[in-house]
């Protein structure tokens, strides 16, 4: 379990590894093996729930925080609320682009869906976890990208609304179209977008631990 975790977040972009909540109910597979073109409702109603979930979160962590503690440091090598919330924010866009620009373009592919039975399960589980962690590729590394937190704030969540109104409107079938992760295989499109959800989970509960440090500032 262990190194499926680091795996899974170092791996993204192929980056070497580092060693170093609840979910949604669960789907069901066979309905979603057969179902014709589009998601199945329920995959639908699951994906949208859970990037909703996930998006109130990010946003209720960060809300009303002063500049002390948007930039405090439990110490020189962790990163503060604003580089922890910057890169929630790069990594949604760099996995929207992929599922948009490179995975649905992409032929489909039904006979690969056995593959990845099950697979968001691992997704749901494993990533949000906190407990192991992992070294973020470089280029998901923090670097000022948003000269405001209002600007990052707002492209979060421009970016997160368009994947919850494509998740709701889209007649295209996510469940064909697929992608390689360097050590998680094949992915579909839907469940790369679950993935965006749980790595803000993920990252939201390491904000909520920056906060929990005692020597936060209280204002």
């Amino acid at each position: 379990m262990k190194r499926i975790l680091l795996v899974l977040i170092a791996g993204l972009l192929g980056a070497p590894v580092v060693t170093g909540q609840s979910s949604p109910a669960a789907s069901d597979s066979k309905t979603a093996e057969t179902a014709p073109g589009s998601l199945t409702p329920e995959e639908r109603t699951r994906a949208v729930e859970y990037l909703t979930q996930t998006q109130k979160e990010f946003l209720a962590a960060i809300d009303g925080l002063s500049e002390k503690q948007w930039n405090f440091k439990a110490a020189p090598d962790r990163w503060s609320i604003a580089e922890t919330a910057e890169h929630i924010a790069v990594t949604e866009d760099l996995i929207w682009d992929r599922v948009t620009g490179k995975i649905m373009p992409s032929a489909a592919a039904p006979e690969k869906r056995a593959e990845v039975r099950g697979k968001e399960e691992m997704i749901l589980k494993v990533i949000p976890d906190r407990s192991r962690k992992a070294t973020a590729p470089e280029q998901l590394n923090p670097t000022g990208k948003w000269p405001t937190r209002a600007e990052l704030v707002k492209n979060f969540v421009a970016t997160r609304e368009r994947e919850i109104a494509y998740l709701q409107e889209t007649k295209e079938d996510l469940r064909s179209h697929f992608d390689e992760h360097p050590f998680l295989k094949t992915m579909d499109a839907w469940q790369w977008l679950l993935f965006n959800g749980a790595h803000g989970k993920r990252h939201t509960a390491q904000i909520l631990e920056v906060k929990a440090d005692p020597n936060f500032p209280k204002s």
